[in-house]
């Protein structure tokens, strides 16, 4: 059986703004041709990924900052946005690898709780083909992936009519600084680490591409087809 084709768009190192805007092209683009019955081998979406150009917070539905947060936060030279995505606030910034796969769930077989499993799965392979085969997912709300008891990639999407945008966000060599100004996630007391921290040295996003593209299409079975950002 052919697999289901899954469009590949790597922007670089990017605005957040940017991975955003496609975003939402292809979520336009998806729900303006519904296939519910699709043959096999059909397109099931994009997978779009960047590395953030600048330090970005987020919000997700359930909240996460509060209006003198997002001064605070302002005030360090970041940008802060609200998000669609499930979740609480979070931080992106140079080093960390920006996965949103603008998938039709229904082409892959999967439903929203598959879909995030997924995700969890295809970070933990990345780390297991980095040399850390620790690394494990959690129960809600510890969604994600973790090693030991800090987390390495966050997860949060958003699914309307079968179709998930925005997803997962695995840190690099990611300034782990940042997240010393929120709650990431919501989680008191539990820490953030990073490839680079784990393996004691650098670990560029551009290192991990290779590795998490192999990650993704074992995970999801889907064939990765490039396509240019424009």
């Amino acid at each position: 059986m052919q697999l289901p084709a899954v469009r590949l768009v790597w922007l670089g190192r990017a605005p957040y703004s940017e991975l955003l805007a496609l975003q939402e092209q292809w979520l336009r683009r998806l729900q303006a041709n519904p296939r519910p019955e699709a043959p096999s081998g059909t397109e099931a979406g994009a997978l779009l990924l960047c590395e953030p150009a600048g330090p970005v917070y987020t919000g997700g539905l359930r909240g996460g900052l509060t209006p003198e947060e997002t001064t605070r936060l302002r005030a360090l030279g970041a940008e802060v946005r609200a998000t669609g995505r499930g979740g609480l606030a979070t931080f992106h910034g140079p080093g960390q690898l920006l996965c949103h796969p603008v998938l039709d769930l229904r082409h892959l077989g999967l439903r929203l709780r598959t879909h995030v499993a997924a995700l969890e799965a295809c970070a933990m392979r990345l780390c297991e083909l980095r040399g850390l085969p620790g690394a494990r997912a959690r129960p809600p709300p510890y969604t994600g992936v973790w090693l030991g008891e800090r987390k390495i990639c966050a997860i949060g999407v958003r699914c309307g009519r079968h179709i998930t945008s925005h997803g997962l966000a695995l840190n690099c060599s990611t300034d782990l600084t940042w997240f010393e100004h929120i709650v990431p996630c919501g989680l008191v007391g539990m820490g953030v680490t990073s490839l680079s921290e784990a393996l004691q040295r650098l670990v560029t996003v551009d290192e991990v591409i290779p590795s998490f593209l192999v990650a993704f299409q074992e995970t999801f079975k889907c064939t990765l087809i490039s396509e240019d950002p424009s």
